[in-house]
């Protein structure tokens, strides 16, 4: 298959998804090709009421006024009718489209819920946003036009057929046997105008994902000196969209004079043999009026459809991405099988896992951490540390061996009920824009207000809270709070949730000295009888973890609490002296 062929079958199948959507609203789809049907059949009788109009005209002193007279009265009511239907045409046709576009956002969203966190690393934040948001909005745009525009053509061209037979068969085959080259024209147009949209929709993709990159860590950017460098990358690709756009719209806007001069050849056509047949005596001079204003009403559909051919392949282009996302490869289906409540003992039985297939991160993995244990997780940077808790959590599924919590192996229960028996604080924070009261009751929407005042005052951030403008009623946004203040908002969300297994993944980052200390008796208090992991860097806030798993290249290579540890005098020993030497120093 060429790449044309391709192309075309792309945008077919892309279509053909559109439509599947559209078909949930038949009722609204019915009214609106009814009422379609319904106005061109009254515009469409308007030029015979013209050729009889014209007819009646037989020569001076011979005009029929009064029969012209209620001709006109027909011409004008039915105009207005048929304006009437095509207003409310229109209604349905903005809810219809509307309503499509919002069932396609809402699956692309469903979509991303259950999309394994593999494609989201692959895919950026930026190009994700484009296709739910942007590339929606230009499929409502390409929609609401070629409705509009495909309803009432559709049925014009069908009933206009109808009339021309009425009045002359001959000149009706004759433009039928010269429409193929209209539809000829627009297809090898159309063509290569879709691919030219698929490439812009990418590249615009890619632009949106280089903005966001760009605003979002502006002050590394500041801080390194990189503007120009940042600055030659946004040119690169903003001028790849130039040339792209520019193509698109150049071989789109080629389809509507292309088609106008071949539909112009038709009605010289139809004018010369009508005028052959009046001077034969076969045809009326209303009778050629009528045809001329036919084959006119026949070839404007094909000319509208043509002038809007850029929304509509544009439209079909982003639809495309749109789909790309929606049908992406969801996370493996789960069995019904829930968590049962229990001791909270997590057995890692020879567990083997790489993000990239082709370079091994952890291999052979087994450890046991039993009911109501600390676990310490160190090693550099690299070492498969988060690696370990992401398996854990289920984020990601092992390559091979297993995980069991409490005897069940986690493949083999929900990934809902696995997350509810864990509280995780991790290094990076995440706040919705809301109230203080809602942010912490994240994991917990029936909480009281003594529950979430009591989790407050145990993570220590009640103190900050309470002199706020509003107190737990604030609303908070990204910019805020300090890092610190959000980090203890995150610890404050376990704290209300109570979970009976905790994951701490460098949860104390941001936060100063003074307050990390409240924060590790806080910890404490909450552990307690509890199964915990903590991925640590700094060492100090790790004395009292039961077990300590060292790692290095995705395996343990040693273990055991910190006094065994130091007494080995092995990798352990060396990454705490590196962290105290300055500190033992002074």
């Amino acid at each position: 298959m060429n790449s044309g062929k391709k192309v075309q079958a792309n945008s077919t199948e892309t279509l053909k998804k559109v439509l599947a959507v559209i078909g949930r609203y038949r009722l609204l789809l019915f009214f609106s090709v009814v009422l379609a049907a319904v106005a061109a059949v009254m515009q469409l009788y308007v030029p015979i009421l013209f050729g009889d109009a014209i007819d009646l005209v037989a020569g001076k002193d011979a005009v029929d006024f009064a029969g012209i007279g209620r001709i006109l009265i027909w011409i004008l009511a039915l105009i207005l009718a048929a304006s009437g239907m095509t207003f409310i045409m229109n209604l349905i046709n903005n809810r219809l489209t509307y309503r499509t576009v919002q069932d396609i956002r809402a699956k692309a969203i469903r979509r991303i819920q259950v999309l394994p966190l593999s494609y989201l690393d692959a895919h950026s934040t930026g190009d994700i946003v484009q296709r739910v948001i942007a590339d929606t909005d230009q499929l409502a745009d390409g929609l609401l036009l070629g409705f509009s525009q495909l309803f009432s053509g559709v049925v014009t061209i069908l009933f206009t057929l109808g009339f021309m037979l009425s009045k002359s068969v001959e000149i009706t085959l004759l433009v039928l046997v010269l429409t193929p080259v209209s539809f000829l024209v627009a297809r090898f147009i159309a063509t290569r105008s879709y691919t030219m949209f698929k490439k812009q929709t990418d590249t615009r993709g890619k632009q949106t994902a280089l903005i966001n990159e760009i605003i979002g860590n502006e002050k590394v950017v500041k801080a390194f000196g990189c503007e120009e460098r940042v600055s030659g990358r946004f040119s690169k690709i903003n001028e790849e969209l130039r040339k792209y756009s520019q193509s698109a719209v150049f071989f789109s806007s080629l389809t509507n004079p292309s088609t106008r001069a071949v539909n112009n050849v038709i009605y010289a056509v139809v004018a010369l043999s009508g005028a052959h047949r009046i001077l034969s005596g076969a045809l009326s001079v209303g009778g050629l009026t009528v045809l001329l204003s036919y084959a006119n009403q026949y070839m404007k559909p094909f000319n509208d459809i043509s002038s809007v051919i850029t929304e509509l392949q544009n439209a079909l282009a982003c639809a495309a991405r749109v789909f790309e996302l929606i049908e992406a490869v969801p996370e493996p289906r789960e069995t019904d099988h829930v968590l049962t409540a229990g001791e909270g003992c997590v057995d890692i039985r020879d567990v083997s896992f790489s993000y990239d297939k082709s370079k091994q991160l952890i291999e052979h993995f087994s450890f046991t951490a039993n009911a109501g244990t600390k676990t310490a997780i160190v090693g550099p940077t690299g070492c498969g540390k988060t690696t370990l808790i992401n398996l854990l959590m289920r984020f990601y599924d092992v390559d091979r061996g297993e995980i069991c919590v409490d005897s069940q192996n986690i493949a083999g229960i929900t990934r809902h009920s696995l997350r509810r028996k864990y509280g995780m604080v991790l290094q990076e924070t995440w706040l919705r824009e809301g109230t203080v009261r809602e942010n912490v009751a994240f994991g917990k929407p029936d909480a009281t207000d003594e529950e979430i005042i009591q989790a407050c005052k145990d993570a220590h951030s009640w103190s900050f809270i309470r002199r706020m403008p509003e107190g737990l009623d604030t609303v908070i946004r990204d910019d805020s709070l300090s890092q610190g203040q959000k980090q203890l908002l995150c610890i404050t969300r376990i704290m209300l949730c109570h979970p009976p297994m905790l994951i701490l993944d460098e949860a104390t980052s941001s936060i100063d000295t003074r307050t990390e200390l409240k924060i590790q008796d806080a910890f404490d208090t909450l552990m307690k009888g509890r199964t915990s992991f903590i991925v640590a860097h700094r060492l100090s806030t790790i004395h009292n973890a039961d077990n300590i798993l060292v790692m290095q290249n995705g395996r343990v290579i040693e273990q055991g609490n910190h006094d065994s540890l130091m007494a080995q005098n092995g990798f352990y020993t060396s990454l705490y002296n590196a962290q105290f030497a300055g500190l033992e120093a002074g």
